[in-house]
């Protein structure tokens, strides 16, 4: 038998600041994310580097004497990557790639490459390279250092910006032309949504990774991948759904993030078109993740951006299966209670209970807990908006029995 061909990971090191806006403790959620980022991305990370600063070094981001530290760790351990949380200005990867001499990524370029991983349509790959094409266009200088390196080429430093210029022709050539394409491609979608004719639209929205997907699997009973990566889905499914002989469109759309960029919110407009005309949304938040509730604030700015955030909501919290209680000894007067150690009843009492009874739900997609309450709740939320969609006319009903009367007058007097 043949072995299994291993998977080798990209080393890697990331990098963050802790500055007056945001402390060590965010600093570690950032790059705790950034780290599972790298990973969906294909790498490994094997160090974390960051520094306290007032406000990030406009040359190199970082400081001179961590910028050595960073350097030497590098070349001692053979690292392939760097990657910084927060994104860099072009001279800023500029200087720091001259530095390192190694490939320098912020977290803007890591996350446009993993959605060029994860893209299968054409109409993903094209919003995909036109969010990395305008990335690209500012940053172009970068690739031609070695230049520099060249002493007493006659003619290189000309052609070389030559070279640079028409490079950024092609790119935004190359912008107009994917942007002319999205516009056809818009279109069309539009009209796809238009033909759908007057059915009520539901959209499940989140964070990355908290089980839309898999929620959609088990009520529509289809099929869309599912993977415990960042990004798994890039391109919306629509289906159709019955719930007691009520058909309604149920769409799964892409996960948000935070600090998102612009690009990918500017390119997969149409994408997020699907939220924007859905007639309901279906919120859902991974509660077993101990930083939910920003997720549900990066959710909520996301939709604001968009806004969409006037549509009726219900807010599902999914993975209870995979939420850990963590107990203190009530005998333990050192360890203070903090919101980690809540449990779901507790939780149920805080904030949670502001949103309404009618509209938050905890749930199970993967071992389909409480999942009768939660088809009954969209029920009764799909039905509301088909009978405002679709009011009860007594005044047809009673011209409809009207004409049944005088057909069956008619036949009467031809039989008669």
């Amino acid at each position: 038998m043949l072995e299994k061909e291993k998977i080798h990971f990209e080393k890697t090191v990331i990098i963050g600041i802790v500055t007056q806006n945001q402390s060590e403790e965010k600093l570690t959620e950032y790059l705790d994310e950034l780290e599972f980022l790298t990973f969906t991305a294909g790498g490994e990370v094997i160090k974390r580097f960051f520094q306290k600063m007032e406000r990030p070094n406009p040359k190199t981001f970082l400081g001179t004497g961590k910028m050595d530290e960073i350097n030497h760790y590098v070349k001692e351990h053979q690292i392939a990557t760097v990657i910084f949380d927060d994104e860099l200005s072009p001279s800023q990867q500029k200087n720091i790639t001259k530095i390192l001499d190694c490939k320098v990524l912020d977290r803007t370029n890591l996350i446009l490459d993993i959605f060029a991983q994860r893209a299968e349509t054409s109409y993903a790959r094209t919003q995909v390279e036109l969010a990395q094409c305008q990335y690209l266009l500012p940053r172009l200088s970068g690739m031609w250092t070695h230049l520099e390196r060249q002493k007493g080429g006659i003619g290189m430093r000309g052609p070389g910006e030559t070279e640079i210029e028409t490079d950024r022709r092609i790119v935004r050539d190359r912008i107009a032309l994917l942007k002319d394409k999205i516009k056809v491609i818009d279109k069309q979608m539009s009209v796809q949504r238009s033909n759908r004719g007057a059915m009520v639209r539901v959209a499940l929205v989140g964070y990355t990774n908290v089980g839309k997907s898999t929620l959609m699997n088990v009520i529509s009973k289809s099929e869309v991948f599912v993977e415990n990566k960042l990004f798994a889905t890039l391109d919306t499914t629509v289906r159709k759904v019955v719930i007691k002989n009520l058909p309604f469109l149920l769409s799964d759309t892409v996960g948000f993030i935070r600090k998102l960029p612009t690009q990918l919110v500017d390119s997969f407009k149409s994408t997020l078109d699907e939220v924007r005309e859905a007639d309901l949304l279906l919120h859902v938040v991974d509660i077993s993740h101990p930083d939910f509730e920003d997720h549900i604030a990066s959710v909520n700015q996301t939709l604001v951006d968009i806004k969409s955030n006037e549509k009726p909501t219900i807010m599902v919290f999914n993975k209870i299966d995979a939420y850990q209680n963590l107990t203190i000894d009530e005998d333990d007067l050192i360890t203070e209670k903090t919101k980690r150690h809540f449990t779901l009843e507790e939780w149920k009492q805080t904030w949670m209970s502001d949103v309404g009874e009618k509209n938050a739900l905890f749930i199970s997609a993967t071992h389909k807990e409480n999942l009768e309450t939660f088809r009954e709740r969209v029920y009764e939320a799909v039905r509301q908006i088909h009978i405002t969609r679709f009011p009860y006319n007594k005044f047809s009903i009673l011209i409809t029995r009207t004409l049944l009367k005088t057909k069956m007058k008619i036949q009467r007097t031809v039989e008669h």
